[in-house]
């Protein structure tokens, strides 16, 4: 029990409220819609309707069916759905959250990541005018070299190839000398 407990602490900690409060604003400003007052930020997202509505803003039609009523497996359905809309979107498997970190409170964090993530690959669809959320994505900057180019590299020997002309560190002693004392 005490590794559990130590398990959920750590998750905890990763957990930034400030990054969450930024994660529910843009969702608002996008959606056009305040989160229900007095809930709580992952308890308005839990049953998916949110997320559903959030990518079918961006991408129309991307949840075709959003179950609004039904048991716990509709709700998690809806989560479902949102995370293979938000793959096709363009947002990295690598950071789509686990539905049952939302469902079951696991890793708030997490979700608050997947979000962010999307509102970065909101950067790669220009019919989206905004507002975007997180710091825009590098765009490739693919570089040609010449065969002379290259083949000038190689005629060039690195620092880290061994050789800083003849300097090394033979000699150096800075501090005490480690002393070993046997017998104690």
């Amino acid at each position: 029990m005490a590794l559990e407990r130590q398990v959920r602490a750590k998750i905890a900690g990763k957990r930034d409220l400030e990054k969450d409060k930024e994660a529910q604003y843009w969702i608002e400003e996008v959606l056009g819609e305040k989160f229900p007052a007095g809930v709580l930020y992952e308890d308005a997202l839990r049953d998916g309707l949110i997320l559903c509505k959030l990518i079918n803003k961006l991408e129309p039609g991307a949840v075709a069916k959003i179950n609004t009523s039904g048991g716990q497996f509709k709700m998690m359905e809806n989560i479902n759905l949102f995370q293979q809309a938000i793959k096709k979107y363009g947002v990295p498997d690598l950071d789509v959250f686990q539905t049952v970190d939302l469902y079951e409170k696991k890793d708030i964090a997490q979700v608050t990541s997947t979000i962010f993530a999307l509102g970065r690959a909101c950067y790669k669809h220009p019919e989206f005018k905004g507002p975007f959320l997180g710091p825009k994505p590098a765009d490739e900057c693919k570089r040609n070299f010449t065969e002379e180019q290259l083949n000038a590299g190689q005629a060039i020997i690195g620092l880290q190839a061994g050789t800083n002309k003849g300097a090394s560190q033979a000699g150096q002693n800075i501090g005490a000398g480690r002393k070993i004392i046997l017998g104690k």
